[in-house]
Order: structure tokens, then C-alpha cells, then sequence
């Protein structure tokens, strides 16, 4: 059995520039990004949280929530974003438990309903997630699709 512990980057603050890092290597997006998300996130500015799984002291999986995940339509906030898991930890169940964890928390500060874009099919589907329209991706040749979770 494993023992992962998820906690959302308030419970740790001090994760917030290793978090922003690992991010930015999984995605490509610059640490300052990242980082800019987050301190609104711990300063209370916002409700729009980064939640994280840990393999002991060590970061294997994560997944933020911002206002517009680089889409045309801006009117389908928030945005969960950046969901990944190390992929010697795949088939865990921890990107189910992130994206539960993350509608659990925003429903709780009444936010509802959150959007996500993927190329996947059939994953977020198995969290309750479902298929609302397709979306253009800032700078992407082809659409991608649009799910809600409500």
C-alpha cells in the first residue's frame, strides 16, 4: 500500500518555489508563472488553489487551478491546469485524488463549476468530469476539448 499525503500548497507554504520548479519542468511554463499563481493563492487573494502529492518529502504529483488555462474562452473559469504525475508513480490513483481533492476544495469556497482542456479522452471521465465543447488553445493549429466538473 502506498502512503502518499495530499496537501494543498497552503498546509506547506514552503513548497511553493520547489513546487513552482517542478511545474516548470514538467510543463515548460517559466517558475515566475507559476510562482505569480501561487502567491495570489497564499495571500489569499484567491481561491483558485495548487494541490500536491507527496512520495514522502518528494513531489510526484500536482495539479493548479487558475483563471484561464490559455483558451479562447475566457468565460469558462477556473481552469484546472498543469495535472501531472511522475510516471514512476502512474496507476496510483493520485491524479484522481488531486482532481477530487481540488473540485472538493473550490466547491467548499463556493466555487463551481471547474473547467479543464485535455487531448485525453476517457481519463477525466472516470472523475466525474464530462465533455462541454471544444476549445482554441492560444497558438494551437487544432482545437482541443473542454470538460466541466459541476
Amino acid at each position: 500500500m502506498n502512503s502518499f499525503t495530499y496537501i494543498t500548497l497552503r498546509e506547506r507554504p514552503a513548497l511553493e518555489k520547489p513546487a513552482a520548479h517542478w511545474f516548470h519542468q514538467k510543463w515548460g511554463v517559466p517558475e515566475k508563472a507559476y510562482l505569480e499563481c501561487m502567491d495570489t493563492y497564499l495571500s489569499g487573494e484567491t481561491e483558485y488553489g495548487w494541490y500536491l502529492c507527496l512520495d514522502g518529502d518528494t513531489i510526484v504529483g500536482g495539479l493548479g487551478v487558475i483563471e484561464n488555462d490559455f483558451h479562447d474562452r475566457t468565460d469558462l473559469a477556473p481552469n484546472v491546469c498543469a495535472v501531472y504525475t511522475e510516471e514512476s508513480h502512474r496507476k496510483h490513483g493520485i491524479a484522481g485524488a488531486l482532481l477530487n481533492m481540488a473540485v472538493e476544495d473550490l466547491r467548499a469556497h463556493g466555487v463551481s463549476p471547474v473547467y479543464l482542456v485535455t487531448d485525453h479522452t476517457g481519463f477525466y471521465e472516470r472523475y466525474g468530469w464530462e465533455f462541454l465543447c471544444m476549445v482554441q488553445g492560444d497558438g494551437e493549429p487544432e482545437p482541443t476539448r473542454m470538460y466541466i466538473h459541476r
